[in-house]
């Protein structure tokens, strides 16, 4: 699934409005992800607080949010802009490929706040931009998996 020129416009329209409020937009993904989701606690057992707003939730909330924020910039070639996140998860932190499925959690959950907080600017439009967008960043993030 490629996006198309009117895809990454309106992504990155979009993205100049959530940008300044992305941190607590992670928070709140992230934290919807958990309690919605409890499975997906596994992934971050290592964690002292999974709560709602938990310290370690918000700084994980603005570490995806920013990665997100790297993605936006590099929108014309993700798999090429996001070698280095690639790199890091695969290599670094070995993050387990099967991790990656709860991105696919995360990425939904994300929308879900996006339109909650952004209801005039999340239109029908956005949402199918978004969408294909997060996916298309995991499938760049998974690269070095394969």
């Amino acid at each position: 699934m490629s996006l198309t020129a009117k895809n990454k416009d309106t992504i990155k329209s979009f993205w100049a409005k959530v940008a300044p409020r992305a941190e607590e937009i992670g928070s709140d993904a992230l934290s919807r992800m958990l309690v919605v989701y409890p499975q997906t606690k596994t992934y971050f057992s290592h964690w002292k607080d999974l709560s709602p707003g938990s310290a370690p939730v918000r700084k994980h909330g603005k570490t995806v949010m920013s990665g997100v924020a790297e993605a936006v910039s590099k929108i014309d070639d993700l798999t090429a802009g996001l070698l280095t996140l690639s790199e890091l998860h695969a290599f670094q932190l070995r993050i387990d490929p099967a991790n990656f499925k709860a991105s696919c959690i995360l990425s939904h959950n994300l929308l879900v706040v996006l339109a909650i907080q952004f209801p005039d600017d999340f239109t029908p439009e956005v949402h199918v931009a978004m969408d294909k967008f997060l996916s298309a960043v995991a499938l760049a993030l998974s690269e070095k998996y394969r």
